[in-house]
């Protein structure tokens, strides 16, 4: 806990100071004792209370003041606050690995529905953008918060050649800058203004394979890094060969030729038009260390979908400073209240010739 007025914490000892004056009093009282010959007399004007609850009311003044003192500290906790004001950019891999059917029915179709499933989780929450990349990336839908547009972007997917993995990380850095002030461009230099924590902002990449063209995904990793964007990593699919099978909706034909139709290999593809590539796990963990992201391997729909779910709770939930002064002054006035009261309440004057219990 932290304080942002430490210098009023001096307030506390005026407990102390109370406390020698009740001392002092009590001390003059006994000096001005009166002498009294009936002991009925003496036990009428006495309160009816023990002497372990005449200590009540002082124990509850001070407790109370005590609290009134640290509260006009203002102290601050570290607390979890949600940001619905994140943004998250989504970019999916949709080169032709994504056809495998390892994977049931393929994995671009496990992976548009887990996408989907996961944007409608998230309705009225962050914002989110839509990024897709194969021989090189793009926008697909800016950062928004309109749901519907987005699931309806994620039917129109295609594969095709190539996995530009640096490539869609850039794209994504430069659709959180035009909405997120805070966030430089790919083509400035970030601001050193000595901001502590990370960006209202995360990339989530989603691949079945190894970059093969564009910037290295290291270097677009440090640019996220320097704009404190965390990039989460996402490798989907096993290793297993397994058949390309995307219906005709799924292929971008003019970067396949005839592939589709078991007539060749190429590029991570064996002559039987099946899947052979490897996820390139090492780099996408390097990426999500750089970036202070997290790696995570899901090799069915269902690990994919709690990849996908998991993720919120890491960037749209963060730690802030928050004052706790008012907690802290009105337990303090509670507190003090009740002292009072109790000790009016135990010293009224009560009816003549009435004894206590």
């Amino acid at each position: 806990m932290a304080f942002a007025w430490p210098w009023a914490l001096l307030s506390v000892l005026i407990i102390p100071l109370i406390l020698a004056i009740r001392w002092w009093a009590r001390r003059r009282r006994r000096r001005a004792a009166v002498r009294v010959t009936s002991i009925a007399l003496v036990r009428a004007a006495l309160p009816g209370r023990t002497r372990w609850t005449r200590r009540i009311p002082p124990a509850l003044l001070v407790a109370g003041l005590a609290l009134l003192a640290v509260g006009a500290a203002r102290p601050q906790a570290s607390l979890p606050v949600p940001m619905t004001s994140a943004t998250i950019l989504l970019a999916l891999d949709t080169s032709g690995s994504m056809c495998a059917t390892d994977v049931d029915p393929n994995r671009l179709t496990a992976a548009r529905k887990a996408a989907a499933d996961f944007i409608e989780s998230q309705r009225g929450g962050p914002r989110i953008g839509l990024v897709t990349f194969a021989g090189t990336a793009g926008l697909i839908v800016p950062p928004t918060d309109d749901t519907d547009a987005l699931i309806e972007a994620l039917d129109g997917l295609t594969t095709y050649r190539g996995t530009a993995i640096g490539q869609a990380m850039l794209t994504s850095i430069d659709a959180i800058a035009d909405v997120d002030p805070s966030v430089a461009p790919t083509g400035a230099t970030p601001p050193a203004n000595g901001q502590a924590g990370y960006a209202g902002a995360a990339i989530v990449v989603l691949t079945d394979g190894a970059n093969t063209q564009g910037v290295d995904p290291q270097t677009a990793a440090r640019e996220a890094a320097l704009r404190r964007v965390r990039v989460f990593t996402i490798g989907f699919g096993t290793t297993n060969p397994a058949p390309m099978v995307c219906d005709s909706s799924q292929v971008d034909s003019r970067g396949f030729g005839g592939w589709g139709r078991g007539s060749g290999g190429w590029g991570g593809f064996d002559r039987g038009g099946r899947n052979i590539r490897v996820i390139d796990e090492p780099a996408l963990k390097e990426i999500a260390r750089t970036t202070g992201g997290s790696y995570q391997r899901a090799e069915d729909a269902g690990q994919l979908q709690n990849a996908l779910d998991n993720l919120p709770g890491s960037f749209t939930v963060i730690h802030q400073q928050v004052d706790t002064s008012a907690a802290f002054a009105a337990g303090g006035a509670l507190l003090v209240t009740a002292a009072l009261s109790l000790s009016l309440w135990w010293n009224r004057p009560r009816p003549p010739g009435r004894a206590s219990a």
